[in-house]
């Protein structure tokens, strides 16, 4: 189980312990998406390394040009003066294209970096077991792939930048001027201490409010996306006030968060410039004393001043790569968070291959809760044979879905087994599994692009005479034809160019043209209409022939078609036979069909 808690829970109220780890692990991914790179990170090291000692030469050579060539020329030679005119070329030169380089290098490394994250999070996201898409939502899934993962652009391409170069200038900016002139240098390292303390109360205040912040950002999107999402129940029910309130209590805590963050950097920029102000003085009238004392040269004095204006910049730059890196920091973590969960229906280690099932199931033993002390299926036991069609009918919550998952294997049961032609799903290799068993939700999902990509799902190499003949099976062919482009038609976002009932004909043609051995029907009808229903009722006994068949409906007349009704209850199967033979029975299933015809007069 990941630090974050059971499928990707996140919390606030981690212990230290628990924030050590979050930040091992965070670090350890980081190291493995950045450890391909090294030889290149060694290369762009050496290039900041040269850029940034050419940039510091730059006030050295024109002490010397001052204190050395200007007397040398005084006297007659004007070789030194032109040595340092051309020393200081060749070093503005190297440091430009040693910094482009160096730049060029980092870009290259960090989108290398960011395409490998980006890809591992969205494969790993997508391979996680069912459980964890119900648990984990949509909002915060948006929030890692799109604004934590541009925090970590953030650092690589920009902060990384300002750190390095910082603090290599910073380091080499005080050597040359210890070099130049050792009591300048001890000025300089004096108000560095205050520097660096006010450092250290930004990076420490910094790591809480950019937790806030991030903490805040995710609750804001994660509402902004759910209610988007859920649009349609927002209208239904009114509820847009009682949402802008949510929100604008959510946007408040997250514009709250920005101002306290915003408040340190009045601090602590202004303090850093006051510092390096006083520095600059000390530096200046210090010299100057001792140039009138003749204890230092005027060429000296300017390139200290310099380096003395310029020698605090830096830390402007690293204080906001504390601001990027407590961002990317809290990213990096949320993310590696994701990356840590494992399947909880993995795939075998070693599978058994099913090349070509015949489509029989048992449920051997079987008791499944999805949490624990509630209960699902209590010791199940259940024998269809391949080729049978079976509907499972009941109240809501009797496990009809729950045995329509397990037999899919988006769950594996607690005890027990479950088994395709004999072995056990947890045995079987997932490409088999998924060949063999398709299920048709009542959430007719279609994707970006046209109506025969969407129906060919299942099948992407299938040809287009076969598109329309599983189209044609099902009913669907007719209004296929009746789009504006046919089957080359965008469906647009989500289908919004097909009904509700239209989208169910097409999640069938899809169902028949991947031809699975295993068909399970979980309230596939209930968007249709009763003409639709009546239309795809030819089309599914087309559908089902020569396989097995689960169908789970409230809608009795889908049942009809069933070889075998099971009627469930509390997890357990109360009645089983044919629909004739459960009706002359007058049990539970002889009520509810009574139900349903009365609710059709």
């Amino acid at each position: 189980m990941s630090v974050q808690g059971v499928q990707g829970e996140e919390r606030d109220d981690y212990t230290k312990e628990e924030s050590r780890e979050l930040r091992r692990r965070s670090q350890r991914l980081l190291r493995e998406l950045v450890r391909p790179h090294r030889w290149k990170l060694a290369a762009i090291a050496a290039l900041v390394v040269v850029a940034t000692g050419m940039t510091v030469a730059g006030p050295a050579i024109l002490a010397f040009g001052i204190d050395t060539a200007l007397p040398a020329l005084q006297a007659g030679d004007a070789v030194p003066l032109w040595a340092a005119g051309a020393i200081y070329i060749v070093a503005a030169v190297l440091s430009g294209v040693a910094f482009y380089a160096f730049t060029i290098g980092t870009a290259r490394v960090s989108q290398a970096v960011l395409l490998t994250l980006r890809r591992r999070l969205f494969d790993h996201t997508q391979r996680l077991s069912l459980e964890f898409h119900e648990q984990y939502t949509s909002g915060r899934i948006i929030a890692r792939q799109t604004s934590d993962l541009e925090s970590i652009r953030d650092l690589l391409d920009q902060g990384l930048n300002e750190l390095v170069r910082g603090v290599l200038f910073m380091t080499f900016t005080a050597i040359a001027m210890v070099a130049l002139d050792p009591m300048s240098g001890v000025v300089i390292l004096v108000a560095l201490v205050p520097a660096v303390l006010l450092t250290r109360w930004f990076q420490s205040r910094s790591t809480v409010l950019f937790r806030e912040t991030r903490t805040t950002s995710a609750q804001m999107i994660v509402k902004f996306v759910e209610t988007m999402t859920g649009i349609r129940a927002v209208k239904a029910f009114r509820t847009e006030p009682e949402n802008e309130r949510d929100f604008g209590d959510k946007v408040e805590a997250y514009r709250d968060a920005n101002f306290r963050t915003i408040q340190i950097f009045g601090i602590y920029e202004p303090g850093i410039m006051m510092i390096g102000g006083l520095t600059i003085a000390a530096v200046v009238t210090v010299g100057a004393f001792r140039v009138l004392a003749g204890d230092l040269a005027v060429g000296s004095l300017l390139a200290v001043a310099l380096y003395a204006r310029t020698f605090f910049q830096p830390i402007q730059g690293i204080g906001m790569f504390f601001n990027g890196y407590q961002s990317a920091a809290a990213a990096l973590e949320k993310i590696s968070g994701v990356l840590e969960e494992q399947p909880t229906v993995p795939e075998p280690a070693r599978p058994k291959s099913l090349p070509s099932a015949r489509g029989a199931i048992e449920f051997d033993g079987v008791s499944f809760a999805y949490k624990e002390g509630r209960q699902v299926l209590p010791d199940f036991d259940l024998t269809i044979p391949a080729g049978q069609t079976i509907a499972l009918v009941g109240t809501t919550g009797a496990g009809k879905s729950t045995l329509a998952k397990l037999v899919s294997r988006f769950y594996d049961p607690s005890a027990g087994a479950v088994r395709l032609d004999g072995i056990d799903l947890r045995e079987l290799a997932d490409d088999d599994l998924r060949r063999a068993v398709v299920m048709v939700t009542q959430e007719a999902y279609l994707f970006s692009g046209s109506v025969g990509e969407n129906i060919a799902l299942g099948r992407p190499e299938a040809t287009q005479d076969e598109i329309e003949a599983a189209a044609r099976a099902v009913g669907a062919h007719d209004f296929i034809e009746a789009l504006p482009d046919g089957y080359d038609t965008d469906v647009a976002k989500r289908g919004g160019r097909v009904s509700a009932g239209q989208r169910q004909l097409l999640s069938f043609a899809r169902a028949f043209l991947a031809d699975p051995r295993v068909l399970i029907l979980d309230e596939a009808t209930a968007s249709l209409d009763i003409p639709s229903e009546r239309l795809v009722q030819e089309g599914l006994t087309t559908l089902l022939a020569d396989r097995t068949a689960i169908i789970i409906a409230h809608r009795l007349s889908t049942v009809a078609i069933a070889d075998r009704v099971l009627v469930m209850e509390h997890g357990r199967i109360i009645e089983d036979g044919s629909p004739t033979e459960l009706i002359e029975l007058g049990g539970k299933f002889a009520s509810l069909h009574r139900a349903w015809r009365d609710s059709l007069v």
